[in-house]
Formats: C-alpha cells, sequence, structure tokens
C-alpha cells in the first residue's frame, strides 16, 4: 500500500521541497511539494530522480573492513573496533596533526555532516583540515570575512525584488544556484525580465543561463577580476560611486579610487578581451539601476584572482549603494543563527594562522588547500610529521582535486583510513574502514548552511520518510560513534557528545548578555529540550536561541522544534532585509572595503594587465541533472547532454583537424586525457570545456553504471601547482591545455 511523506531535497543547493510516493519501504516516486513555503511545488530532474538515487543497489548496506588487504562487511561494532585499534596508535605515537580530515560536499547536504564534523575535528585537535571548500567558494569566504570581519557573512542577491542583475562565472539554469539558495532560480530570473528588469552574464561560454540574458559577455577566461576592477574604476572617474546609507558603515572608499586607478577599462580590455565601450556601460548600467545585484560564482571563484574577483562582486555593490538594501544583496538570517550580538567592532578575519607542512601553504578558515594533500602524505621533508591517517566523511578527493593519479598513489600508502561513504568510489576503496550511512528518504533534514544563503527567510525540517532498515546505522550515530572512536572514547554512549555540545552552548549561552537565556540555570534549560533523538535535540536548541526563536519561555510566540513541526511544509521568516551593522565583526565595526591582504594581492592582479595565453585555455561546466561526481551511477541522471565531452568552438577544431565526435588528446601541466570532441559554437574561440566530477574508470570500485561511461578526470590535468593565494583556491578555470586530434 503506497503513502505519501515529505523531504527537503538534498541533492543540491536549491533546497526543495518534495512530497515522496513510498510503497513499503520504497521510494516509488517524488514530486514538488506545492505547499512548501519555499519552493512552491518546484522540481529539476535531480528532485525528481530522488528514488532511483535512494534505492541504488550499489548503495553499500553494512560496513567493510579490510582484512588480510580486501575489503569485507563487517558488523558496526567491528568496525568502530577497527576504526579505535588503528586510529589511536597513529595519534598517540605522531600526534594530532598526523590525522588528516577531508569533508565533502555532500557534508553541507546531510544534518550529520552539517552538525558533528565540527566535534570531531575539535575532538582530534588537528589543524589538517581539507575540504571542497578549496577547490570551489573559499575565495568569497576569504573576501567575506576581509570585508565583514566573518567568513560566513556572504551577501546574496535579493533575486525576487532587483532591477538588473549582473551574473559573472554563474551558470543558475544548471546548477540550480549556488551560494544562493533559491528554488526555481530559473523562473525568478524570468520573472526578473518580466518586469521590466535586465540581466547580464559575464561567462566564456554561451550557457543556458547566457542565453536567457540580455546582455551576454564572453569574456576571456580567468579575467574576472580585471573587468570587474575596470567597473569600480569607471564608477570612480564618472563620479557614480552613490553608498547611501552605507556610509556610516564603510571606511576606505578614498583608498579604494586610488588602488583602483591602474584598471582603466582601456588598460583591461586586452587580457579580457572585452571592448573598453561594453565595460563602462556595465558600470553606467549597473549605477543606473534603481536596485541591482551583482553575483559571482564558482567561474570567478576557482580561477588565479578568486579572491579579488569576490571581493570586488562585492565592491560594486558597496559602491552603488546596493549592499544591504531590497533589491540588492542582502544578508540572509537563518533561524539557527545565533543569537545576534550587539553591533559594534568584533575579533575580525585573520588569515595564515599556521601553513601546511610541506609547501607553506597559508590556512584560510582553518583549512588547508585541497590540493597540497597529497604532499602533505608522500612528502616526508617539511617541519612536523606527514599526514599518516585519514578521516574522509563524504568525500572523493580522487576525483574533485588536482592531480588525483598522486592523490591516489598517496592514500594508498597510509597507515589508516576512515571512509564514511555510501559508496565504494575511487577514493574510499583505500579505506581500511568504510562507514556507509543510510539513504536520504531515511534520515532527518534541516538545511543549516544553505539557510544562511537562502533568498528568503524561512525554516523547514523532516524527519525520515521510510524508517531506518535494520542492520543501517544513522548518519549522525555514525559521526558520532567515530567521535568518539578517534578521541579515546571508545564504547561511550553517542549521546555523551549530544549532550557535551548543548551542555557547552548552553553554558556559553547563559553567560552572554545579550542572549535571551542570560543568568540562567543551563540544567533548566537541558530538561526543557524536546526531540526523539540527541540531535532533534540539537536542533531544538538552535532554533530556540536563534533570532527567531522563543528564547525558552522568553519570547511564547517564538520558534522551537514542537512549533515547527506543526508546519510540515515550513514557516516563512519572510523576505531578506537590512542587517547592518550588526553582522559586521571587523575590529574597526565597518565595512573595511580595502583590506591589507587584498591590498597586498593588487600587484599581482596588474601584472596580470600584459598577460595573454598562447594557446587553449579550459574551463569547467556544470549539468543540471549531476552534482559533481555524485550522481553518475544513476542511469535516469546520465546519458542525453550530460555527457563527458571536450566542448571547442568550430573555428578551433577547423585549425586544429578535429571533428565532431572523434577522440582528442587534452594535455595539461598534471597530465592529459583523452575525450570525445564536442563542436560547438557554446564555448567563445580559444576556450575548450570539460565537465568536473567524471573519471570512474579505476579498478576496485562498486559503481556498476558509471563505470559503462566513466568519462576522464578533468582535475589530472592540473598538478595542483596553481592556487590563489589568499583562499589556497585550486585554479581550475583558465588552464592552458594542448589539444591534438587522435585520428
Amino acid at each position: 500500500m503506497s503513502r505519501t511523506a515529505l523531504r527537503i531535497c538534498p541533492l543540491c543547493e536549491a533546497t526543495c521541497g518534495l512530497t515522496l510516493t513510498v510503497e513499503g519501504t520504497r521510494v516509488t516516486g517524488a514530486r514538488g511539494d506545492r505547499d512548501d513555503v519555499f519552493s512552491r511545488g518546484f522540481i529539476c530532474p535531480k528532485g525528481a530522480a530522488f528514488g532511483a538515487v535512494d534505492g541504488d543497489p550499489d548503495r553499500l548496506r553494512a560496513p567493510l573492513v579490510r582484512k588480510d588487504g580486501e575489503l569485507r562487511e563487517a558488523t558496526w561494532e567491528e568496525a568502530f573496533d577497527a576504526v579505535a585499534t588503528g586510529m589511536r596508535p597513529v595519534i598517540e605515537r605522531y600526534g594530532p596533526n598526523s590525522v588528516g580530515v577531508v569533508l565533502g560536499n555532500p557534508n553541507v547536504h546531510t544534518m550529520a555532516g552539517a552538525l558533528y564534523p565540527p566535534v570531531l575535528i575539535a575532538g582530534l585537535g588537528t589543524r589538517s583540515l581539507f575540504t571542497a571548500s578549496t577547490v570551489d567558494q573559499m575565495p568569497k569566504h576569504v573576501s567575506s570575512g576581509l570585508l565583514y570581519g566573518d567568513a560566513n557573512a556572504i551577501p546574496v542577491p535579493d533575486l525576487d525584488h532587483t532591477d538588473h542583475l549582473l551574473l559573472i562565472g554563474a551558470n543558475p539554469l544548471e546548477s540550480n544556484g549556488s551560494l544562493c539558495t533559491a528554488p526555481d532560480f530559473p523562473g525568478k530570473l524570468k520573472a526578473l525580465k518580466a518586469r521590466g528588469g535586465t540581466l547580464s552574464v559575464i561567462d566564456p561560454r554561451h550557457t543556458r543561463t547566457a542565453r536567457l540574458a540580455d546582455r551576454h559577455i564572453a569574456i576571456r577566461p580567468g579575467t574576472d577580476a580585471l573587468l570587474l576592477a575596470a567597473m569600480a574604476y569607471v564608477l570612480f572617474e564618472e563620479e557614480l560611486v552613490e553608498l547611501g546609507a552605507l556610509t556610516p558603515h564603510v571606511q576606505g572608499t578614498e583608498e579604494l579610487r586610488d588602488a583602483v586607478r591602474d584598471f582603466t577599462p582601456e588598460a583591461v580590455t586586452g587580457a579580457c578581451d572585452v571592448d573598453a565601450a561594453t565595460i563602462r556601460a556595465l558600470a553606467r548600467e549597473l549605477a543606473a539601476a534603481p536596485t541591482a545585484a551583482v553575483y559571482g560564482r564558482i567561474g570567478s571563484c576557482t580561477v588565479q584572482h578568486g579572491t579579488l574577483a569576490s571581493w570586488l562582486v562585492d565592491v560594486l555593490n558597496i559602491l552603488t549603494g546596493n549592499l544591504d538594501r531590497p533589491g540588492g544583496a542582502l544578508f540572509p538570517q537563518a533561524a539557527t543563527d545565533r543569537t545576534p550580538r550587539p553591533a559594534g567592532p568584533g575579533r575580525g578575519f585573520a588569515l595564515g594562522r599556521w601553513r601546511s607542512r610541506v609547501g607553506q601553504h597559508p590556512e584560510a578558515k582553518g583549512e588547508l588547500p585541497l590540493s597540497v594533500l597529497a604532499e602533505e602524505i608522500d612528502t616526508a621533508t617539511g617541519a612536523g610529521e606527514p599526514v599518516r591517517a585519514l578521516i574522509a566523511v563524504a568525500a572523493n578527493p580522487v576525483l574533485s582535486a588536482p592531480d588525483g593519479d598522486r592523490l591516489d598513489k598517496a592514500l594508498d600508502s597510509l597507515d589508516f583510513m576512515v571512509s564514511v561513504d555510501p559508496y565504494l568510489n575511487e577514493t574510499s576503496r583505500h579505506a581500511h574502514v568504510v562507514l556507509p550511512p543510510p539513504p536520504p528518504s531515511q534520515s532527518p533534514h534541516h538545511d543549516f548552511a544553505f539557510n544562511t544563503l537562502a533568498v528568503r527567510n524561512q525554516v523547514r525540517y523532516t524527519r525520515p520518510a521510510v524508517p531506518l532498515e535494520p542492520g543501517r546505522m544513522a548518519e549522525t550515530e555514525i559521526l558520532a560513534r567515530l567521535t568518539l572512536a578517534v578521541t579515546g572514547m571508545h564504547g561511550a554512549e553517542t549521546a555523551a557528545v549530544d549532550d557535551l555540545v548543548i551542555g557547552q552552548t548552553l553554558g556559553k549561552a547563559v553567560k552572554e548578555p545579550h542572549t535571551p537565556v542570560h543568568g540562567r540555570d543551563p540544567k533548566e534549560l537541558t530538561a526543557q529540550l524536546t526531540g526523539e533523538s540527541g540531535p532533534e535535540r540539537w536542533l531544538d536548541l538552535m532554533l530556540r536561541l536563534g533570532p527567531y526563536g522563543d528564547g525558552f519561555g522568553v519570547r511564547p510566540d517564538g520558534l522551537s522544534l514542537a512549533k515547527l513541526l506543526e508546519h510540515p511544509h515550513g514557516i516563512d521568516l519572510g523576505p531578506l532585509r537590512p542587517r547592518l551593522p550588526q553582522p559586521l565583526k571587523t575590529r574597526s565595526g565597518t565595512v573595511e572595503l580595502l583590506p591589507q591582504p587584498i591590498a597586498d594581492d593588487l600587484p599581482r592582479l596588474r601584472r596580470a594587465l600584459t598577460e595573454r595565453p598562447d594557446g587553449l585555455v579550459l574551463v569547467g561546466r556544470r549539468h543540471l541533472r549531476s552534482n559533481n561526481s555524485w550522481m553518475h551511477n544513476i542511469p535516469v541522471l546520465t546519458g542525453g547532454s550530460n555527457r563527458c565531452t571536450l566542448q571547442i568552438h568550430p573555428e578551433d577544431a577547423e585549425r586544429l583537424g578535429v571533428r565532431d565526435g572523434a577522440a582528442v588528446r587534452v594535455k595539461g601541466a598534471g597530465g592529459e586525457v583523452t575525450a570525445a570532441a564536442e563542436v560547438t559554437d557554446g564555448v567563445r574561440p580559444g576556450v575548450v570545456s570539460l565537465p568536473h566530477g567524471w573519471g570512474h574508470d579505476r579498478p576496485g570500485t562498486r559503481l556498476s553504471h558509471a563505470a559503462t561511461d566513466p568519462g576522464v578526470n578533468v582535475n589530472q590535468l592540473l598538478d595542483g601547482s596553481l592556487l590563489d593565494p589568499l583562499s589556497g583556491n585550486a585554479v581550475l578555470n583558465g588552464i592552458p591545455v594542448e589539444v591534438t586530434a587522435t585520428g
């Protein structure tokens, strides 16, 4: 007998509400939840395929433990015994930094991945932390940290109200949005145009988003920061700077005017391959619009000046008075944010508090570049111990990090490795223990991270749509038990982890005058928490202490878990609103427009004015039915236009003798791959494009469908040496490559 159940989709950043059809314990269908307060019934192909993703027969159903060189099924008790036995001697002999932790992108799509890894990392005391952020959005974290004093204070475009939207390096019709949580991004862009607004897209590819735009500018890859700096120059030169209500909250405007004086439209046009008149028009239109927002994404982050480009996106919003105002770019306020503190100076944001052992790369936001993981494992020279053990949670860096072949070999040399992963993939195949979380239908869901980036304030929570299958373990319990096993508390009750965090959080909150529980008894507050599990009690705590919370009875109409459970389709908390100066945590208490690390990096950008690529350069691309390397094992989400091909412009194809569909060899600094050519005018001349996340051809995996059409790993073309110096982000776009026809 079939029934329906609600579930927030965890398959991309749009976080759409789903209505699942369930037969027994199997999800047989998924449609958009029309009553969801945020997504209003919108669904994309990934959400529609929820049942296929959930029921993939290649998902691991039991832990794997390596015995006599082979991974074999084991009980959960055997698996965690093996973790404790294998990990603790490494820590005790070589110290906490000898244990690396790698967190993959799916962590931010689960409750467990949002809540428990910080506890794990703190318990280990390791500085060897590597995440997907440094092959993705770390430049935005760094620029936000420098501008606002908080690396997570990321303003998002007010899509529902803006009159003018400028997208750079973003293709939300394929990605569904990123660092901008917005169900039905395509519909919001169409609504913008329908109300008379303007959409401009800067991208070297003529993407689906670009085809919707009023103006598409096919910039030369990697030169985004130059173009944005020239736009800032025009705003100053033509006296178009108008901070408006931002004026008392911003410092450094005149210093910025001086800093961009060399970046005239005429000076940057050769490097960007965008004419000066177009650059001036972009700046004038931005300044003239009643409201406007500039939004940059992965194409402008994963380049050699990624932090500068991310900084300049916000600079343009600030100079035109569009930061923190409706129709511009605003700071969301999530329901589980900490109690807002009073406005005033903060501790600021620091870079380079420690460095990587081998290459001396500075940390950013507590992380080291994922690109240097291999050398931190396989290189003995350098201060301190190499990484000898690794914990990978929802991470597949063999495919997602540069030079996967080197990392592949390095992982084989580890003393011990644990993977928390539902698949035996290109990375987890190296593990000594694999701990598989259950399918998403069997897990609860609340979006901690994505609600801090949402284009409308709202809160939603869904309990598991399907009971936990016998023999499986909740992901929250897996990560709690893993934390206990590696921190010397193996065998303790998992509730100890939840109780520790809840106790510490309340103990701190009652001492802070600005919280609603100041001066109260933490034990009395703990007793009030509700929920069927530790994670639910944790969520209840965060909701009640948050900006909309009931403050444990102080605001009776406020949020709590009990109230949220009464609204299964979510609670709408209203449109984004101006919040400055409260979010600012800089030492000055203002927006610091020209932070010193940014000023110190501008000479490198000036040198780029005279740089020109000699040949072809490579960029990546996204597909609506894909999300990094997650979903290539799902037949309904692969095939058709979701293929691993090298897109090349007809002019370049003719010059190189490349035929559509024929094999071509692509060579970069890190290696070479062979892929089928796709001749298309969807890329500008001089640019080729390969998608990210493919290369499922290594032995020892259990990805039966992905192996039938493995594609190639674009990151194997990189040797890992090209990094944005401020953020440590890998340079994945604008990479010089050689392309030759093979037949």
